[in-house]
């Protein structure tokens, strides 16, 4: 077995919350999105730097509470285009953990988390 891509599920209750979390503010882009009909639950997938997420609407799909671990670069950089975006919800910290990371943790309108990790040079 060949593992292409991981792609965690989570679970949203409200599209435009969830189109101000993750496009607006955090700067993901919107794949594609699927509604089998009018007025129904939404599927999403959204993109940003190689992280690629599902965002569904759909009843048992994926569990508020969810928490998705992510290594990256640049997190520096990133979380001040974060804080310089005002997003009133959300003014995560920087700190520095235990496995020698520094770890931005955002929180979603929907209780999931996304943890952005980057290793501190030297200390790894």
């Amino acid at each position: 077995m060949t593992v292409e891509k991981t792609i965690p599920v989570l679970r949203i209750f409200d599209y435009a919350k969830a189109i101000e979390f993750y496009v607006d503010w955090l700067g993901f882009t919107i794949v594609w999105e699927h509604r089998f009909e009018d007025n129904t639950p939404v599927y999403l997938e959204v993109e940003k730097e190689g992280i690629t997420l599902h965002l569904s609407e759909h009843h048992g799909d994926g569990t508020p509470g969810t928490h998705v671990f992510v290594w990256c670069t640049g997190l520096k950089d990133f979380h001040g285009m974060l804080l310089n975006k005002q997003y009133k919800y959300n003014r995560p910290g920087l700190e520095e953990t235990f496995y020698d990371a520094w770890c931005v943790t955002v929180n979603d309108p929907f209780n999931n988390r996304i943890s952005f990790n980057e290793r501190i040079p030297g200390k790894n």
